[in-house]
């Protein structure tokens, strides 16, 4: 039973976490430090990454309406979508297809995001392993949330005027920029809505529409961290491991469905300036902590 309590704690950690640029990996790799629950090491890695499917579950819930790209013939367009009728027979099939049944715009939306997607894949087939086993400890993580703390307040020191103000603005170059930016949070600590978020700052997003698009990025990227977890994980799941990976999902969900409502309401209104002075008064507390051996 405190096994189950401790896994909830860790869902409420995910669902708030995940979504606010402060690092969910590196808050799961330092309260289940200060929790401890009876995982193995090789379950606890599964553990932190698979969790998350229930934060992308959230973000479908909330999004699918801008991100679905099928429709029925009675939501087609009286207008073709394309300029010019393709010569082909195969490609004019197509043509119909995806003027009968497809939005146009968020295959393109996706097609964005799988360019975004391909930096975090590159680099996370290179040195995941290597950052799990050098970098996924208290320090390290406390290094990288300060770090990125104050590359926070430096952004937002600088007012800048927002040139894209909706994820279908959103240029292939600019989708590409920011999965530079993803890529770096492999690293625990940096926080992969952060990096994402400041990169689509530093591009002239608007604080909605980076948050937003960091969203939708998260649905590959959690989805493919979860399958090649689970794949590569040689034991057998006991009925316990089981249990835990479904109640903090489920969490996660549930606690994800607040957080990006009132996460969407405040950036209209405040900068990220607090979360980077956050990131810094935690970073210092657990290097202070790991200094006197409490964690």
């Amino acid at each position: 039973m405190l096994n189950i309590l401790k896994v909830v704690l860790l869902g409420i950690i995910e669902g708030i976490t995940e979504w606010l640029p402060i690092s969910s990996t590196g808050h799961l790799i330092l309260f289940g430090k200060v929790l401890n629950p009876s995982f193995s090491p090789e379950f606890t890695a599964v553990f932190n990454v698979v969790i998350q499917l229930g934060a992308i579950i959230a973000v479908i819930v909330l999004f699918i309406g801008m991100i679905w790209p099928f429709h029925t013939p009675a939501k087609a367009a009286e207008e073709s979508w394309f300029k010019k009728e393709a010569s082909s027979p195969i490609l004019r099939s197509l043509q119909n297809f995806a003027d009968r049944f497809v939005y146009m715009d968020r295959i393109i939306l996706w097609l964005k995001i799988i360019v975004s997607s391909i930096p975090p894949l590159i680099l996370g087939m290179l040195c995941e392993d290597w950052f799990e086993e050098h970098l996924h400890k208290p320090v390290p993580v406390a290094v990288l949330l300060i770090i990125w703390g104050f590359i926070f307040l430096i952004v937002e020191s600088k007012k800048r005027k927002a040139r894209v103000k909706t994820t279908k603005k959103i240029t292939f170059l600019q989708a590409f920029i920011i999965g530079i930016f993803e890529a770096l949070a492999i690293m625990p600590g940096t926080s992969r809505s952060g990096s994402t978020i400041i990169g689509g700052l530093l591009l002239g997003l608007s604080r909605p529409c980076a948050a937003q698009y960091t969203f939708f990025l998260a649905i590959p990227a959690m989805a493919g961290a979860s399958v090649i977890k689970l794949a590569g994980y040689e034991a057998a799941f006991t009925g316990i491991e089981i249990a835990s990976l479904i109640i903090g999902m489920i969490v996660a969900f549930l606690v994800s469905l607040l957080v990006i409502r009132k996460l969407m309401a405040f950036i209209r209104k405040h900068t990220f300036k607090g979360f980077g002075w956050y990131r810094i008064v935690l970073g210092i507390i657990v290097i202070v902590c790991a200094a006197a051996k409490l964690i």
